[in-house]
């Protein structure tokens, strides 16, 4: 035999919890419908702990009460068996004094979650139901609370991995841009003619070793020195209109105390546009 009565009234929101009670005896299970119908849950009942076990497979089942004697399947190895296929289902066993040695060793073996005396007592016995679908939803809270713990920390894992890469290649970039500056800087050195850089304020800025090595007005050429300090007034006028025009101005027979030279003042481009100017030193022939 198998019946199923769905109550319409729903507790904790829109969740409903569902009653599975297994007894052969009919009058057992009219019983448990009595008493159960106006608490709000979905009840289910089964004749058997086959049927059960099939009802089971079918519908999603909070709490089991079954009784202990039945025929083919007891009680305790019915409930062993859902809590082998079923384990979050809250187990509850309906017993006779005779057999609570046996529901014991269930108990301790985690089979069954509490078990009643026959009779029981109604009010009793709907205290502890609704205090076993109570644990039901802690533990499922606490699963669902773990799962996002779980779900949050491989997600910031996945982050710490994406920042290590990002700073890994972040750091290789450097590298390669240090490297880039270091051969760069190189370059200037090693060029065979005189090459000074120019902030737009008139400061030097940069000096390759050709640079360093004339003099004006006595002085060298070095790095944060004013322009007017270091060349003749037409070379800072020339500085000044490359700027202004952003074209190379070349200035020809520029000379120096003991040397004469074609110096090209060509403005810098692209993000550095109108901050400085490049001076290139060719010795005249």
């Amino acid at each position: 035999m198998r019946d199923e009565e769905q109550s319409k009234v729903r507790t904790r929101g829109d969740s409903m919890h569902t009653v599975l009670c297994v007894d052969d005896e009919k009058n057992l299970l009219n019983s448990l419908k009595r008493l159960l119908r106006k608490e709000g849950y979905t009840l289910l009942t089964a004749s058997s702990g086959a049927e059960g076990l099939k009802m089971l497979e079918e519908r999603d089942v909070h709490l089991v009460i079954c009784d202990q004697r039945m025929p083919e399947m007891s009680g305790t190895d019915f409930l062993a068996s859902v809590k082998e296929k079923y384990p979050d289902a809250i187990r509850i066993v309906l017993t006779g004094y005779t057999e609570v040695d046996a529901i014991t060793e269930s108990i301790n073996k985690g089979h069954v979650y509490k078990f009643f005396l026959k009779p029981w007592n109604d009010q009793s016995l709907k205290l502890e139901i609704k205090q076993a679908l109570e644990q039901y939803d802690l533990v499922q809270a606490n699963k669902s609370l773990h799962q996002k713990v779980v779900e949050q920390n491989d997600a910031l894992r996945r982050v710490n991995e994406n920042l290590e890469t990002l700073v890994r290649q972040r750091t290789e970039d450097l590298e390669i841009q240090n490297q880039a500056l270091e051969l760069s800087r190189a370059i200037l050195e090693d060029m065979p003619i005189p090459i000074v850089g120019v902030s737009a304020e008139g400061l030097v800025a940069i000096t390759n070793h050709k640079a360093q090595g004339l003099l004006y007005n006595g002085q060298t050429i070095a790095v944060g020195k004013e322009l007017a300090d270091c060349f003749p007034i037409y070379v800072q006028e020339g500085v000044a209109s490359a700027l202004d025009n952003d074209n190379t101005q070349t200035l020809e027979g520029s000379k120096l105390p003991d040397r004469t030279f074609t110096i090209d003042a060509t403005p810098l481009s692209g993000q550095f546009r109108g901050k400085g100017v490049i001076l290139t030193l060719r010795p005249a022939n």
